[in-house]
């Protein structure tokens, strides 16, 4: 598969929030491009060719402007409020020779061998930062789960990295732990844990009243 997205991008007259929302009703996306020591640019590309760009893993982009073709890469992407459509994306210029930082999607694979046992595999981080070429950015990074047995524990270090990828998160964050699932206790076990309420000396009986009282 092609790493690289071809886009053909227009430029942005007006920028705000009305100017972003007639340009998301022509089925195209707001963009910012930034980067290189160069003045940021408002452009606009179309939304359903950057969302399949986006499906297929393709995170380096050719994007021609006014007959100029750039190599970026997306920096950020901001979802409507459903969480399922893109308002809007910042671009950032880059060279092939570059090296970038970059935030990586884990991915899970393999049956822990934990789950022979009852127990459960649980995600505790879903992305990862690293740093490579441009041309070396994973789609993915993929961590197998398969030597996990319950209690342990799987780290970002122990997580094999592609060829020419650097892990910039710290070694020891959690990405997945295996664990056995606590039985649901019955109604009885949870009435013998109650603790007794103690009975109070003293207390009213009738209003002005009190018990082991005087008349």
């Amino acid at each position: 598969m092609n790493k690289t997205l071809v886009l053909e991008a227009q430029v942005r007259e007006h920028t705000g929030s009305r100017a972003a929302a007639k340009i998301r009703k022509q089925g195209r996306i707001p963009v910012i491009v930034y980067g290189h020591k160069q003045d940021a640019m408002a452009i606009s590309v179309d939304a359903h060719d950057f969302a399949g760009g986006l499906h297929r893993g393709q995170r380096l982009i050719d994007v021609t402007v006014e007959g100029q073709t750039q190599k970026m890469i997306i920096k950020a992407l901001q979802y409507d409020y459903l969480g399922r459509d893109i308002v809007h994306v910042d671009l950032m210029r880059v060279d092939v020779t570059e090296t970038v930082r970059v935030t990586v999607a884990i991915e899970m694979k393999g049956t822990a061998e934990g789950t022979k046992e009852g127990g459960i595999v649980e995600e505790h981080a879903d992305r990862l930062e690293v740093e490579c070429l441009v041309t070396n950015m994973p789609e993915t990074i993929v961590a197998s789960v398969k030597e996990i047995g319950v209690g342990d524990v799987l780290h970002a270090g122990d997580i094999t990295l592609p060829e020419g990828v650097k892990l910039l998160s710290s070694p020891d964050t959690i990405v997945a732990t295996c664990h056995l699932v606590a039985a649901a206790k019955t109604t009885e076990e949870l009435e013998e844990e109650a603790p007794t309420v103690p009975e109070v000396i003293g207390e009213k009986t009738a209003e002005g009243e009190e018990e082991g009282g005087q008349g």
